[in-house]
């Protein structure tokens, strides 16, 4: 896939950066993958592979600044069973990307979409989103988890299960974006089903899974991989075009009370 080149935070120039929030409502995407196993047939590196391959496009289709991908997540529920997980605490993902939130403000960002594509960041990025709107009060920011862009990209993502790991959706975007991190020898042999139905508890996925795997990467393919990856960037950019022009419903500030002005 080729297109409109991206604006890439880390290529630009301090003198840059100012026009280039200036052409796109102050916005800035911020990339969130994770380093954990991804069966046998998926490199270790998927999910950040995938938020960064995607946020490039995106930027390119919207003239929004990338900031750099955060390549560790919070994947603690893979355990110690299988190598190639490096894994943070919840907590520190939280503190760091609200830091990295407020750092972007300092540099004149007041839109920031988060883009994750780890399904267990979600909770910590949404603590995040929370701490950086009560502390910057004309800074938006939005959360948005890739496998939810839209109905079509959810459906793509649980059709072969609700707890779902490198299956098939995951093994055709790599196939279709990074082959390179795809061993199609594996493939095959790489289904795992999904234990999780009716579960009170959540397991970690050595007590889900045999191989690291919950799903059906053997049904995968190139053809389904670029689809699913093109319906992902049409997706996301429509909703950051949205968030470029969107205001609050209220121009009420965080910090005033409403007994300030007896209102």
């Amino acid at each position: 896939m080729t297109g409109p080149a991206a604006v890439i935070w880390s290529e630009r120039t301090w003198e840059e950066i100012p026009s280039d929030l200036d052409a796109a409502a102050h916005a800035a995407i911020l990339p969130v993958g994770a380093t954990e196993q991804h069966g046998p047939h998926l490199g270790c590196g998927m999910d950040f592979v995938l938020a960064e391959l995607l946020a490039r496009k995106v930027s390119g289709q919207t003239g929004v600044l990338a900031l750099p991908t955060l390549p560790y997540g919070c994947s603690l529920g893979h355990s110690r069973r299988w190598p190639g997980t490096i894994a943070i605490d919840p907590v520190l993902l939280t503190t760091l990307c609200s830091q990295i939130g407020s750092q972007a403000y300092v540099s004149g960002v007041r839109r920031l979409f988060i883009v994750n594509s780890h399904v267990t960041n979600a909770a910590p990025l949404r603590c995040a989103l929370e701490i950086l709107r009560a502390t910057h009060d004309d800074l938006m920011v939005a959360l948005i988890n890739t496998p939810h862009i839209s109905e079509r990209v959810r459906n793509a993502h649980f059709q072969d299960g609700d707890d779902w790991h490198a299956n098939r959706a995951e093994t055709a975007l790599m196939l279709a974006t990074a082959p390179s991190l795809v061993r199609e020898a594996r493939i095959a042999d790489a289904d795992d089903e999904d234990r999780t139905a009716g579960l009170v508890f959540s397991h970690p996925v050595n007590r889900t899974s045999r191989n690291g795997v919950t799903g059906r990467p053997s049904a995968a393919t190139r053809d389904e991989g670029e689809e699913l990856f093109r319906w992902m960037i049409e997706d996301l950019a429509a909703l950051v075009r949205k968030g470029l022009s969107e205001q609050p419903p209220l121009q009420h500030s965080y910090f005033e009370s409403v007994f300030a002005k007896g209102t």
